[in-house]
């Protein structure tokens, strides 16, 4: 038992290494979207109900586009372990060409849906606010893309910081721009909802600009930037074998859209409430969303070093970390969402709303612990596949349906669709937790022949 413990322990300072950057570098994104919903509140529920309804449809294909692109941190942090360091500069340029047209694509999606909105019940009054402000988050999802494969490739390496000061320099940016063009000064017009779309594109590509300058300039990226040729065939393996995770976050993040379109039908306060109670949930949840895609970097340097041994140590020390940090997230939400609410908007009917909803949060952002970390293994491991159909069965068949009883068929109310959403993460977690358990047997049992 003493072993087992001291095994664990020994993998924290790399876990916590990878993982604090990471959550920060995730933390600094949202809180993009969270500087949009604080700064707009003061003019009303219908800005901040657009921004809420804009990022439902939005974050599925930014989840998309990061899980597709994942698979290149994957792929790196192999060739890293393996102490194959010139294969990276060419999954790198590649990785790089990837992005773009995978962001262009995730731009012209989100596109394609817009005239889907009105079919869905949604309040007008917030539709007829958000056509330019979701067409500019259509494009921020461009430099998005791109600057995930930086991100992606810095932590793969051993670099994770530099990608959490990209992200964090485009938040720095973001706040004074979202100032100047939501309210106006001087010559600029106050822009309102339109303003906040401006300030958040315009933000990401100046951080996106300045990422590309570091690769190309800083002497310590010289490793990197090593003379490649483009691959077609290297583009189609990164892609291939992120499309499975992909695939599994559409499914989820789909799931998320389709819930928030559930909780529109229940009226703008309560679509304005959902936002103040994803923002900070959204926050909160970043911790174990980081600790996960540490896990998949140190399974895949791990795997790629050839040390099979170490990989149940690798996550069960990320799940004690996960556990720790939720359970005391689930006590702050619990008790001090009204006032958490509060700090955000002064709309009682919304706090009210939010703080309801943040109950339900509570409970299952710790089952959702579970199966991020899961995920993150799995995906670690290359065997995403089996988790986006685990991922789909649970979150569509269960999560989705279930939402829609309780809240109208039961009477619970907004907050009954993401108690649908509990039953189907914690059906999620268990069965990735079998799958990474029986994977990690087969390959030990291998190593052992």
């Amino acid at each position: 038992m003493s072993g087992a413990w001291a095994a664990l322990k020994a993998q924290v300072p790399g876990i916590l290494g990878l993982a604090v950057p990471i959550i920060a570098g995730l933390a600094a994104t949202t809180l993009i979207g969270v500087t949009d919903s604080v700064m707009l509140a003061p003019l009303g529920a219908v800005p901040l109900a657009a921004v809420g309804l804009t990022g439902a449809v939005a974050v599925i294909l930014y989840a998309s586009v990061y899980g597709v692109l994942s698979a290149l941190s994957v792929r790196i942090g192999v060739a890293h372990g393996a102490g194959a360091a010139r294969d990276i500069p060419g999954l790198l340029r590649n990785g790089l060409a990837l992005g773009a047209g995978i962001g262009v694509l995730a731009a012209l999606m989100m596109g394609a849906i817009w005239p889907l909105l009105p079919l869905m019940r949604q309040p007008p009054e917030v539709l007829a606010a958000m056509p330019v402000y979701y067409g500019l988050i259509a494009l921020y999802l461009i430099p998005f893309a791109v600057l995930t494969v930086f991100k992606s490739a810095f932590e793969a390496v051993g670099r994770p910081w530099l990608g959490t000061g990209l992200a964090f320099l485009a938040v720095v940016i973001n706040v004074p721009l979202n100032y100047l063009l939501i309210w106006g000064a001087g010559p600029l017009p106050p822009l309102g909802l339109a303003g906040a779309g401006i300030a958040s594109a315009l933000a990401e590509t100046i951080a996106l600009a300045v990422a590309w300058l570091f690769w190309r300039r800083a002497r310590s990226m010289r490793r990197l930037r090593l003379r490649r040729d483009l691959s077609v065939a290297d583009m189609r393996v990164t892609a291939i074998e992120g499309a499975p995770l992909g695939l599994m976050y559409l499914a989820e993040t789909g799931a998320v859209a389709v819930a928030t379109l559930i909780i529109g039908t229940f009226g703008t306060v309560a679509l304005a409430g959902n936002q103040v109670a994803f923002a900070i949930g959204g926050v909160l949840y970043m911790v174990p969303l980081g600790v996960a895609g540490a896990v998949a970097i140190r399974v895949a340097q791990e795997r790629g070093a050839g040390n099979e041994g170490t990989l149940r140590p690798v996550v069960f020390a990320a799940l004690g970390l996960v556990t720790l940090w939720l359970v005391g997230s689930a006590a702050l939400l619990a008790f001090g969402g009204r006032w958490l609410a509060g700090l955000v908007t002064g709309d009682a009917a919304v706090v009210q709303t939010a703080a309801t909803m943040m109950l339900v949060f509570a409970l299952m952002q710790v089952f959702d612990g579970l199966q991020s970390t899961m995920v993150g293994a799995l995906r670690g491991m290359s065997d995403a596949g089996w988790g986006a159909g685990i991922s789909m069965i649970a979150y569509w068949p269960v999560g989705v349906p279930l939402g829609w009883v309780l809240a109208h068929q039961a009477g619970i109310g907004p907050a009954g669709v993401w108690l649908g959403w509990l039953v189907a993460l914690a059906w999620a977690g268990g069965m990735l937790t079998w799958r990474f358990l029986a994977k990690t047997r087969l390959s030990m049992g291998a190593a052992s022949l």
